[in-house]
């Protein structure tokens, strides 16, 4: 017979990330706290380069025209997701709040494809944490029983996209999301692209309505530490 012996112990799991950083051309020069966008790539642009990554999503947008924001951009290690990395993104966030002028009440998050997915698991998981959220072509792990906690971002503005033809994320991954959302009152709108397969973030992210829509919410109870 084996002894039996119960032990607790506390394990932490470690995770480097490297990041894209963009400033507001006015950064320097200027004193004032800037809104922060959190921008999650798509699996394809995992690794170790910084070069696959710039040419899709916030760092195209932010190499092209002034975005009045400070706008992080990790890239994510080739073994994991950005599921499996939430608590990490979370530690980025306070990373980036203590070390660049950045005004805590405009948090926002983005991401495509794996970053939607990964956008709407990251804010439910810190609900209090965001202004808004864009997830594109994402979804989530609703079969682990993420429907039942969708209640918990009710609050949170969400714009989320999705292209009518994806073949590789279904549209049906972001519209149960939708419907399930729209029945616990939360505030979400829907952007369907009828012609569009798996890219529908090029549309997306060239349209500056997207900044506007972000930068017009705050959340004035923004707890940078609470889980929910």
């Amino acid at each position: 017979m084996q002894n039996h012996i119960e032990i607790e112990r506390t394990f932490e799991k470690k995770t480097a990330f490297r990041y894209v950083l963009d400033l507001p051309e006015n950064y320097e020069k200027s004193s004032e706290r800037f809104p922060l966008i959190l921008f999650l790539h798509g699996m394809g642009q995992r690794g170790e380069s910084f070069d696959d990554m710039k040419v899709y999503g916030m760092p195209k947008v932010a190499a092209e025209r002034d975005i009045p924001a400070v706008v992080v951009s990790p890239v994510c290690p080739e073994t994991t997701t950005w599921i499996e990395e939430l608590d990490a993104l979370h530690s980025l966030i306070i990373h980036a709040v203590r070390e660049y002028r950045v005004d805590p009440e405009c948090i926002y998050l983005t991401g495509l494809s794996m970053g939607g997915f990964g956008t709407w698991h990251l804010a439910e998981k810190y609900p209090y944490l965001f202004a808004a959220a864009a997830p594109i072509c994402g979804g989530a792990l609703h079969e682990f029983g993420f429907l039942d906690r969708i209640h918990r971002i009710a609050h949170l503005p969400v714009w989320t996209f999705h292209g009518a033809k994806d073949d590789v994320v279904p549209i049906e991954r972001t519209q149960i999301l939708v419907d399930r959302l729209r029945q616990e009152g939360g505030n979400v709108e829907f952007t369907v692209y009828p012609e569009a397969d798996h890219d529908s973030w090029t549309e997306t992210y060239d349209d500056p309505r997207l900044m506007d829509w972000l930068f017009r919410h705050r959340n004035t109870e923004v707890d940078l530490y609470r889980k929910g």
